[in-house]
């Protein structure tokens, strides 16, 4: 077996071992959150940007309920990416405010660890494991 086949192939289920363990994750834990609270949470969402709370809310449900099942298949995935790392980043720097280290960022670390793999989606794409690469 040629060194660049077996490259390409651990490539590619690193890829989809990602798709599958982080965005299942941030759905499960934010995605479910939102819908299942949507009426509650709508009108009490951070207001980051000032476009009332809830645009700020449809954003961040869009993200975490829309766009990370689509990373998980591996569906429209540099899209997803950069819209879940637009909403990651604007959390991070708006109502966490770059909260990394010490009192009050108890979210810093997991919002970098999001931003990392949203990241890494958005350049790299799904891999050959995923919907895109069907097409």
């Amino acid at each position: 077996m040629p060194a660049r086949f077996l490259r390409t192939s651990t490539l590619d289920l690193g890829l989809l071992a990602l798709r599958l363990t982080v965005p299942t994750s941030l759905f499960l834990r934010h995605g479910l959150e939102k819908i299942q609270n949507f009426h509650a949470m709508s009108a009490h969402f951070p207001n980051p940007l000032h476009i009332g709370p809830l645009p700020s809310f449809a954003f961040a449900i869009i993200a975490d309920a829309v766009c990370m099942p689509l990373l998980v298949l591996g569906i429209a995935t540099r899209w997803a990416a950069l819209w879940s790392f637009i909403n990651l980043f604007i959390a991070w720097a708006f109502v966490h405010h770059f909260l990394f280290f010490g009192r009050g960022a108890d979210h810093g670390e997991l919002i970098v660890v999001y931003l990392g793999v949203v990241l890494t989606l958005l350049i790299a794409g799904p891999g050959k494991y995923s919907f895109d690469a069907r097409h």
